[in-house]
């Protein structure tokens, strides 16, 4: 079951210890911080193979939904325009249902399609920006700038 895959996901990740995050400003030091249960504060880390595995399950789990979820349609269908045309109430009321599940199954086909699509733009942009800062590190004199020379030259 896929809800089952993304608790064990949320359990395993950050080292076993609840998850923590700092973004753009370190906690306070007042009891309730940010700090987790090491005591130590915490960043937000996510690994390129990671985010294609997320992707992966998404995309999956939209193609499942996509299928499985469309098993009724047609038979709740017909089955709504034969209650309808017999003069049964029910019939419009399967009908409203139909559509409800439609609705929603789109919904939630979307949005997995969203997060697939999102996580492989960020895949992307992030390997195109880490690309840009390689090529355009250069010193004065146009030569590349690698992590050793950096380090140089700051000592």
């Amino acid at each position: 079951m896929v809800w089952d895959e993304w608790e064990q996901a949320k359990a395993g990740g950050g080292g076993g210890g609840p998850a923590g995050t700092r973004l753009n400003q370190l906690a306070s030091n007042r009891s309730g911080g940010n700090s987790g249960s090491g005591g130590g504060q915490r960043d937000l880390i996510v690994h390129d193979d990671e985010l294609g595995k997320l992707g992966d399950m998404a995309r999956t789990l939209r193609e499942q939904m996509a299928n499985d979820g469309d098993h009724a349609r047609v038979a709740t269908f017909d089955a709504s325009t034969e209650l309808f045309n017999d003069g049964l109430d029910m019939g419009a009321g399967l009908l409203e249902l139909h559509n409800a599940w439609n609705t929603k199954l789109a919904t939630l086909k979307e949005a997995c399609a969203h997060i697939s699509n999102h996580l492989d733009y960020s895949r992307s942009s992030h390997a195109k920006q880490e690309q840009k800062i390689v090529t355009d590190m250069r010193d004065a004199d146009g030569n590349t700038m690698t992590v050793s020379r950096i380090y140089d030259q700051i000592r």
